[in-house]
């Protein structure tokens, strides 16, 4: 799980520093960065999809221990 952490941490940076690219550049219109982040997020949504349906066993919740006292 903590890989899967680590993945979603680095892809948000990448859409991050991506959209600020598109958000500064005078070559782009303004609206480019606010279709890049939608696209982005339909696109994470499906990924994250994937990866459930890829690797169930990374999504199942573990019992916690209830401590006895």
């Amino acid at each position: 799980l903590m890989i899967f952490s680590a993945f979603r941490a680095a892809y948000g940076t990448g859409i991050l520093v991506a959209t600020y690219v598109l958000a500064t550049n005078d070559a782009t219109p303004w609206w480019t960065s606010i279709l890049f982040l939608g696209a982005s997020m339909l696109f994470s949504r499906w990924l994250f999809r994937r990866i459930k349906e890829r690797w169930p066993s990374l999504f199942e919740t573990q019992p916690t221990s209830k401590l006895e006292t």
